[in-house]
């Protein structure tokens, strides 16, 4: 993963609860917003559940540049975040997804 010209770093990140979790991922994804939004490098943190399927969560990203998002991905809490929401989602993780401004 590298910047992009404009030096951010953009990125979605979706997952899926296990039955009955979809709850608790939110009240989860919900404290770790708090903390990414006052990341001094962050710009955009939102995360999101599908309506159509609300076990399926999806969170839109933009960092300022690589060290910031280094520094967002080495954060204590964001370790801890990870470690819980491996036990209420599907899969081995986050699906992440790399993007590039067209302009």
């Amino acid at each position: 993963m590298t910047a992009q010209a404009s030096g951010t770093v953009a990125l979605y990140a979706e997952f899926t609860a296990q039955d009955g979790k979809a709850d608790e991922v939110q009240a989860l994804l919900l404290n770790l917003t708090t903390k990414v939004r006052a990341e001094p490098g962050n710009i955009v943190f939102d995360p999101h559940r599908r309506q159509e399927s609300p076990d399926d969560f999806f969170v839109y990203e933009i960092y300022r540049d690589d060290q910031a998002f280094q520094a967002h991905i080495t954060a204590d809490y964001g370790r801890v975040f990870n470690e819980a929401l491996a036990e209420l989602i599907v899969g081995d993780g986050s699906h992440l997804t790399w993007l590039s401004p067209l302009a």
